[in-house]
């Protein structure tokens, strides 16, 4: 049964602390309000309201800061600290519940309800203190921060209501709880609410034990671990061993740090390396992941090479391993002129075009020479995936980089003279389209931050040297041919050639079959021979071909019949080298009616090309034959036109297509051939095969045709005059607006043949047929 009773007493609002009746304790107070409070204490009875405050952050509390219940206290003892504090000893007395909350300015007051509570045992009370005493005894022997005297001295609390008091300041629950207790004035009820703290505390306390024992063995394991590793490093470093992935972690972190990598590919080369430290060594992640910090290890980041571009020096190479190809060389010291001035590479891409054979490879190498850079050619030819650009993603199996990066790699280091050989040569099918790759690489703007799918990390590719060749400029794409600055090499006279043999190609086969310049002898009418009736090409590698067989020959004479030199002839050409397989020149032995012999730009160089038209008796019937592309089938179809509009003109009968089947035909059936340079030829045939003039065998011409009988520009005027003065033609009709690209043509050529130019078909006809031109 609980009494009440009314006082005013001073009050003390306290921040983060209760106090419960029959607790002593002290306190420490500091302000001024509260120590007013304490003063006017003293002054009475020594009693004051001691309540907890909501929000310990209030500085000037109210009544709706403060708890409503609180404890009468008495104030046994009173100390100043030097620091302007009061130190107070109280003790708790009773229950009390504020009713009126008033603050005099100086120091609060409050008027309180004090609660007189029959605090005496029965059965049930009796049997809840025993449980909140075991259960005490077990939070105290799993928490360790409560000590077994206070548990001594608990046990022996008669009072049920005082008990609970007691054990509740002893725990280590949120203020609000302990409110709780102290504001549930029912004892039976205020026990068993302790008793459930008691509960959870103790169910806490387990469960933290369980994570700390968790910990601990975790915590062992990785101790022991380290122990393990550092014995294991302290026994390899006594036998002087290297074995095991410490050591070779050891070794790879040294070579990351020595590398030269930038920022970002440090980190990721790092990252890498803790996850292979920790994936075990039989794992195939473990080989992917070694072999990715290899590749990383292995390219080069910032070794480079001085560039020594010194022109007097790069032209004395150019000229000592090539002869001829004066507009070429000219160009080379041009570009490498501008990189002296510069000193920077972003300009064109070279593109070395022209036939095989010619020297476009052996020209990049010299280039690379004349520099003082490393040199890394890579094959194109035939690449049609664009992850053999960029790389494979390293999810793939058999992940590898990209030809670029492995073209770095083998370079070693980060400017070198990079040959992409046989660019035309590469296609696309549903894996991608290399080309398109290949435009990051080779622009200037983009490829300081290459992209390796495989690498991951960007790579500067901006101090590299990219030199491309190629065939045929049709079938590079027009995006990536934009990127690139083109240098045609048309291919050699056949004086060139015959230079190339003697001061090249012959010393190296030579030493490369074993022989002494003593040993063989070649002449030149003999090395002329070979140019004229066993190659017929723009280039020279079918003539070294000639050469390796003729050295093969020789050796194998040398040693079987002990003589001491071979000396090369004509004569001896045709013993080793068998029949000649070509007749020099393809020009006719004697001038034909309806056979006209056109000039053709092939992959290979310059050609000629043999038209024949006959008649037969029939209705007209234009027949075409000798695999002839569509061009070549619409300038056919467009000479024709002209000559049935000029019948009259040119004294043909006016209705011969009306009792005349025509057949035009161009020999070699099995080579495609097309392209619009032959339409002239096409006309001349056929007005020779109509009026039965012959047309002269020597010669060769070359032009687009209108159907008004206009001869218009045609391209490869160099690579078409060198294959006419091969086939030992002597006069070449040209169209009038080609007469600029004659200077293209090397002089001695010039001087060989008889160039006439020509506007219209009128002209031709004039020149080509024996009657027009009498």
């Amino acid at each position: 049964m609980a009494h009440k009773k009314k006082i005013t007493v001073p009050l003390l609002p306290l921040r983060g602390l209760l106090v419960f009746p029959t607790m002593v304790l002290h306190l420490d107070v500091g302000r001024d309000k509260s120590v007013q409070s304490l003063e006017e204490a003293m002054i009475d009875d020594h009693l004051i309201f001691l309540t907890t405050q909501k929000n310990t952050g209030t500085e000037n509390p109210s009544k709706e800061d403060v708890y409503l219940y609180g404890t009468i206290t008495k104030i046994k003892q009173m100390l100043k600290l030097p620091n302007g504090t009061i130190r107070v000893l109280v003790e708790g007395l009773k229950r009390a519940k504020l009713i009126d909350f008033d603050d005099k300015g100086t120091y609060l007051a409050a008027t309180v309800e004090t609660v007189e509570i029959e605090d005496e045992k029965d059965i049930e009370k009796e049997a809840l203190m025993r449980t909140l005493l075991d259960y005490f005894e077990q939070y105290i022997k799993i928490s360790k921060k409560v000590s077994a005297e206070t548990f001594a001295s608990v046990t022996d609390i008669e009072e049920p209501g005082r008990l609970a008091d007691i054990i509740t300041s002893h725990l280590p629950i949120k203020l609000k709880d302990k409110q709780l207790v102290l504001e549930t004035l029912d004892v039976s009820r205020r026990l068993n609410t302790v008793i459930q703290f008691l509960h959870n505390e103790k169910e806490v306390l387990q469960l933290e034990k369980k994570i700390g024992q968790r910990v601990k063995r975790s915590m062992e394991r990785t101790q022991k671990e380290y122990y393990l590793r550092e014995q294991m490093k302290a026994i390899q470093k006594e036998l002087g061993e290297k074995e095991g992935k410490t050591g070779e972690v050891a070794e790879l972190t040294e070579k990351i740090e020595e590398s030269g990598m930038p920022e970002h590919v440090l980190n990721a080369a790092k990252k890498e390396l803790e996850r292979y430290e920790k994936v075990p060594s039989n794992s195939a992640e473990s080989a992917v992941i070694r072999n990715y910090i290899d590749w990383l290890i292995a390219l080069p980041w910032k070794k480079e090479t001085k560039d020594d571009i010194n022109l007097k020096k790069a032209e004395k190479i150019l000229n000592d391993e090539h002869y001829g190809l004066d507009k070429v060389k000219e160009r080379v010291l041009e570009y490498l002129a501008v990189q002296k001035l510069t000193n920077s590479l972003k300009g064109p891409i070279l593109c070395l075009a022209g036939p095989p054979g010619v020297g476009k490879t052996s020209l990049a190498k010299s280039i690379a020479t004349s520099l003082g850079r490393n040199f890394v050619r890579v094959s194109l030819g035939g690449v049609r995936d664009e992850s053999e650009i960029r790389g494979h993603r390293r999810t793939y199996v058999g992940a590898m980089p990209g030809r670029i990066i492995q073209g770095m790699k083998k370079a070693g280091t980060i400017n070198p003279v990079f040959l992409l050989d046989e660019i035309d040569k590469m296609s696309s099918d549903f894996k991608g389209d290399p080309s398109s790759a290949m435009l990051e690489v080779l622009d200037p703007e983009q490829n300081s931050n290459f992209s390796d799918h495989y690498i991951e990390e960007t790579y500067d590719l901006s101090k590299v040297m990219f030199i491309a060749t190629a065939n045929n400029l049709a079938t590079i794409p027009e995006p990536l041919r934009d990127r690139m600055e083109i240098i045609t090499i048309a291919g050699y006279t056949e004086i060139e050639k015959l230079h190339i043999a003697k001061n090249h190609l012959i010393l190296k086969q030579i030493k490369e079959h074993g022989l002494q310049k003593s040993h063989i002898q070649f002449r030149d009418d003999a090395i002329t021979k070979i140019i004229r009736y066993y190659t017929r090409e723009a280039g020279v590698r079918s003539l070294e071909r000639q050469i390796a067989s003729i050295c093969r020959k020789a050796a194998r004479v040398i040693v079987s019949e002990e003589r001491k030199k071979v000396v090369v002839t004509e004569k001896v050409v045709e013993e080793y080298l068998g029949r000649p397989r070509f007749r020099y020149g393809q020009a006719e032995m004697e001038n034909q009616v309806g056979v006209a012999t056109g000039l053709a730009y092939t992959t290979v160089g310059g050609d000629t090309l043999q038209i024949e038209v006959s008649l037969s008796p029939g209705k007209g019937k234009l027949v075409l034959t000798g695999k002839l592309g569509d061009v070549m089938k619409e300038s056919a179809q467009t000479a024709f036109s002209y000559v049935r509009s000029k019948a009259a003109e040119l004294g043909i009968p006016e209705d011969f297509h009306e009792k005349h089947d025509i057949h035009i035909h161009v020999p070699e059936g099995a080579v495609p051939k097309d392209g619009p340079s032959a339409g002239i030829t096409i006309a001349t045939a056929l007005v020779s095969a109509l009026t039965g003039e012959p047309i002269r065998k020597e010669v060769g011409m070359t032009g687009e045709i209108t159907l008004r009988g206009r001869v218009l520009p045609i391209g490869g005027v160099k690579e078409k005059s060198l294959g006419a003065h091969r086939a030992g033609l002597t006069t070449i009709l040209l169209p009038k607006d080609n007469e600029k690209d004659l200077e293209e043509v090397p002089e001695e050529i010039r001087n060989d043949l008889d160039f006439i130019l020509v506007s219209h078909v009128d002209e031709v006809l004039k020149q080509a047929l024996l009657g027009g031109s009498q």
